[in-house]
């Protein structure tokens, strides 16, 4: 029994790395992906990784515990980042590739944000 025990939180602990990985990854190409497609057109390639990614963290990356602190924190950084894209693209040199790179993280974001909810709401659905 505790070996069964231990096998199946080594089993957990490769999938939260993975999840830990592919949440790095996905920042850093959210970020590289917005400083060099300034102009808004990400490619449907760059975009539908980061949605795999932002997939892959929802699921494997969120703790039940971790689940309302996750929620605040996306939460609030979708907000910031879709308001503060229009926002910084309006100053001149910089702006343009600052609300590219926000935009980038939020498509990153918003799968994981959509399946931590997700899986919220049906562990809540569960408990009678």
């Amino acid at each position: 029994m505790a070996k069964a025990m231990s096998m199946s939180r080594a089993g957990d602990n490769s999938l939260q790395s993975i999840g830990s990985w592919a949440f790095l990854l996905g920042v850093f190409v959210a970020i590289i992906a917005g400083a060099l497609l300034p102009d808004k057109s990400t490619t449907p390639t760059v975009t539908s990784f980061l949605v795999l990614l932002g997939t892959i963290v929802g699921l494997l990356n969120v703790t039940t515990k971790e689940t309302n602190s996750f929620l605040l924190a996306s939460v609030s950084l979708v907000l910031v980042t879709a308001l503060g894209g229009s926002v910084v693209s309006g100053v001149v040199s910089v702006g343009q590739y600052l609300g590219s790179m926000l935009d980038s993280i939020l498509v990153f974001v918003v799968p994981a944000t959509i399946v931590v909810a997700l899986k919220s709401i049906f562990a809540l659905a569960e408990r009678k």
